[in-house]
């Protein structure tokens, strides 16, 4: 089973993607953007929406096995990974911290994607 998630947004047909991709049980979802005039705000709202993308889709924070940041900049990524370890302290997914530089849009500092698997039991 493959379903796509989508926003409505004209990117997602413009571009060819997809907000999030379920396969069986697992949910792939693509580098989210925040909001917020800071990392650590932005890095915080982009949690929450992908949070709120999981819970929709039957998936919750602990099943994330695969978390992503790309910051746009690098100079303080300690705050963005430290929005990121109170979400994620004692989920521990496999992490990816990525420089990027820029950003489409200048005002976006961060974007933050997930893999979470849920588990057969």
């Amino acid at each position: 089973m493959r379903k796509l998630v989508t926003t409505g947004s004209p990117w997602e047909t413009r571009i060819g993607y997809s907000r999030a991709v379920v396969v069986d049980d697992t949910i792939h979802i693509s580098e989210t953007a925040g909001a917020g005039d800071d990392l650590y705000a932005q890095t915080r709202t982009a949690l929450a929406t992908i949070e709120s993308v999981l819970v929709e889709h039957g998936f919750s924070l602990e099943d994330v096995v695969h978390s992503r940041l790309a910051v746009s900049d690098f100079a303080n990524w300690e705050e963005a990974a430290r929005a990121h370890g109170e979400v994620y302290a004692e989920i521990r997914p496999a992490f990816t911290l990525t420089h990027a530089m820029p950003f489409v849009d200048p005002a976006i500092l961060v974007e933050v994607g997930a893999v979470a698997t849920r588990s057969r039991a």
